[in-house]
């Protein structure tokens, strides 16, 4: 997993400015289980950062995705891009109803990475597990629902 200073490191790397916007976005990143969404990272930093704008966190989202330090989790069901700053090898579970996502890690998934790189000739630079379906409170809200 990167930590924040990783993720900042590749921001300079980048030749983007280390703005306190981006350090905050980085640090919301690192220290966020939510997998959460341009929109979400610009609504939570907004009240502390009035100058920040979506623009700002949709550049920083794609250029730390680009760098590979980051990973787009592509849309949810509900049509929205979500981001995650875990990218050692690992599924998501993904619920169809409330669009919570969870990590899964499992040695399996780093197994099948290797043996897709072996048997493929393929540098892998990574890789996305995603898994659909509900999760528990959803199956138990519909369950309990006439």
């Amino acid at each position: 997993m990167f930590t924040e200073s990783i993720l900042i490191e590749n921001l300079r790397n980048a030749g983007l400015r280390l703005t306190p916007q981006r350090l905050a976005i980085c640090h919301l990143l690192i220290n966020n289980t939510e997998h959460p969404s341009a929109q979400q990272i610009f609504e939570h930093l907004r009240p502390q950062y009035p100058s920040l704008s979506l623009t700002t966190v949709y550049n920083t989202l794609e250029a730390l995705v680009g760098l590979g330090a980051i990973h787009n989790l592509g849309n949810d069901v509900s049509g929205t891009i979500r981001y995650d700053a875990e990218t050692t090898p690992h599924a998501n579970l993904i619920c169809t109803t409330c669009n919570r996502i969870i990590d899964y890690h499992s040695p399996h998934v780093q197994t099948l990475t290797d043996e897709v790189k072996a048997q493929s000739g393929y540098q892998i630079t990574g890789a996305r597990v995603l898994y659909y379906g509900l999760c528990d409170e959803c199956q138990q809200k519909s369950s309990s629902q006439p």
